[in-house]
């Protein structure tokens, strides 16, 4: 009795190991392809528990996620006007065709970066290969990624894989080039701001001149002015003098001596020498002058 129990537990067992041999999961993020002799027999694509044929069939499962390949170093890459520039670049992928996948690279994923690796290069190569340096650098950088994209995804689903996106993180020229360009960048600026120097202190000087001109009119049109308002002055004065003059000649020659008098003995230190018999004392000689007569 107890070798039956031993063949029935034996039995079990070979049911039990079969059985999980048998039985697989597939995760949500993966596909699972079921190979017989390394051929595809089908493709499950949605997560949950499967089966197998034990011992001659076999379970490949592959990522259903995007794949990031990032190259550590910058590739060289030369523009139109056989310069070169150092660009950073990376590619997100992901496999759409597991079964081609498995039958172009084997479903080895180091083979397929250098697949993709290799077709955004030699396209990469000749895009740069048609750009200037201002162009591959700001001008066309977002139209260059996105022609990457385009040309490596038709490239890619030949071996079950799409191209999500190409970015390109860095373009920059080499260390020995950016001296260069930087020197001449800084020498033509100091162009530009020495000749906007010159160009300020040309307009400075026209201003000032200008200015200068400006005032010696005003000045000359005051002065026109002030002469003709004096000569009016003088005029008008001259006339009043006239008629005063005019009506009584004996008190305005009086006056004038008066005013002769003040203005040559202002102080008391004033000394005039003159004979007396002079006309400029007749005045003091008597009423009208007559006695001096």
């Amino acid at each position: 009795m107890n070798s039956r129990l031993n063949r029935v537990a034996i039995f079990l067992a070979l049911i039990l190991v079969a059985a999980a041999m048998s039985l697989f999961t597939v995760d949500q993020r993966q596909y699972a392809l079921v190979l017989q002799f390394g051929e595809v027999k089908w493709v499950i694509k949605e997560a949950g528990l499967n089966y197998k044929i034990p011992f001659v069939q076999s379970v490949r499962y592959f990522d259903k996620r995007i794949i990031t390949l990032d190259n550590n170093d910058p590739e060289r890459f030369i523009t139109s006007e056989k310069k070169n520039v150092l660009v950073d670049s990376f590619i997100k992928w992901k496999i759409i065709d597991p079964t081609l996948y498995y039958i172009s690279v084997g479903g080895d994923e180091a083979r397929a970066r250098t697949r993709l690796n290799q077709t955004v290069n030699a396209g990469l190569r000749e895009e740069f290969g048609k750009r200037t340096v201002h162009d591959v650098i700001s001008g066309e950088r977002d139209q260059i990624m996105e022609q990457m994209r385009v040309k490596a995804d038709f490239d890619a689903r030949r071996i079950g894989v799409e191209i999500v996106d190409v970015r390109l993180k860095r373009v920059e020229l080499p260390t020995e080039v950016s001296d260069n360009v930087y020197s001449r960048m800084k020498s033509e600026r100091k162009r530009v701001a020495n000749q906007l120097r010159a160009e300020g202190a040309a307009e400075a000087e026209k201003i000032r001149a200008d200015a200068d001109r400006q005032r010696e009119v005003i000045l000359a049109d005051a002065y026109r002015e002030a002469q003709k308002v004096k000569g009016e002055g003088d005029s008008k004065a001259t006339a009043i003098y006239g008629a005063a003059f005019g009506q009584n000649p004996e008190f305005y020659a009086f006056y004038k001596s008066l005013e002769a008098y003040r203005s040559s003995f202002s102080s008391k230190g004033d000394m005039l020498v003159v004979d007396p018999g002079s006309d400029f004392f007749k005045y003091m000689r008597g009423r009208g002058g007559d006695k001096a007569k």
